[in-house]
């Protein structure tokens, strides 16, 4: 036999699929499959969710015991990345029981050098008041020629790859409906 490119190419592709063929046909089991399936988490609550880090939209398996993230892992019924996972959808683990994180409001009045914690109940009103207030002062109802446009240029919203499809919708509506015309997801751009 010739060895050519053509027929080392063959040969080697043979080789190299033949233990994987011979795993499917004789016992059943897809080597890949097999893999992901054999990592799964052994204890805890095991919650699914979507990898926050880029666009592609990854689904996790995060295992948590008594509140707190014990093991995360690619999901292997996930469409997208059937188990497998990058180097940062790896280290979620890491990034969750960080004692870096940050967990609680932090406020700096205007003009002020320092950060006070606030709690949610401070916080969610005063946004909520200082969003309305911003709208209230840059609506425009109509434009310079008079038509209808009811819309804000004092407002701007960016999603995140953190977020599903119904997430971004829901965001998109609430952007919509208050306004909002510069509308955007950093998973698009």
């Amino acid at each position: 036999m010739e060895l050519t490119r053509r027929t080392f190419v063959a040969v080697t592709a043979a080789g190299a699929a033949g233990p994987a063929g011979l795993l499917k046909s004789v016992f059943g089991v897809d080597p890949g499959v097999a893999l992901a399936r054999s990592a799964t988490p052994l204890r805890g609550t095991i919650t699914t969710t979507i990898c926050p880090f880029c666009s592609v939209g990854c689904g996790m398996l995060v295992a948590t015991e008594e509140g707190k993230v014990v093991n995360v892992m690619g999901d292997p019924d996930h469409p997208i990345n059937e188990g497998a996972t990058c180097s940062k959808g790896a280290a979620l683990r890491q990034i969750w029981n960080s004692d870096q994180r940050v967990t609680k409001v932090r406020y700096r009045a205007p003009g002020a050098s320092s950060w006070v914690e606030k709690d949610w109940a401070w916080a969610i009103p005063q946004m909520a008041k200082r969003l309305k207030a911003t709208r209230d002062a840059t609506f425009e109802a109509r434009d310079a020629q008079g038509r209808v446009v009811n819309r804000t240029r004092g407002l701007a919203c960016l999603g995140g790859a953190a977020l599903d499809n119904e997430e971004c919708y829901s965001l998109g509506k609430l952007a919509r409906a208050m306004g909002t015309i510069y509308l955007e997801n950093h998973a698009r751009l």
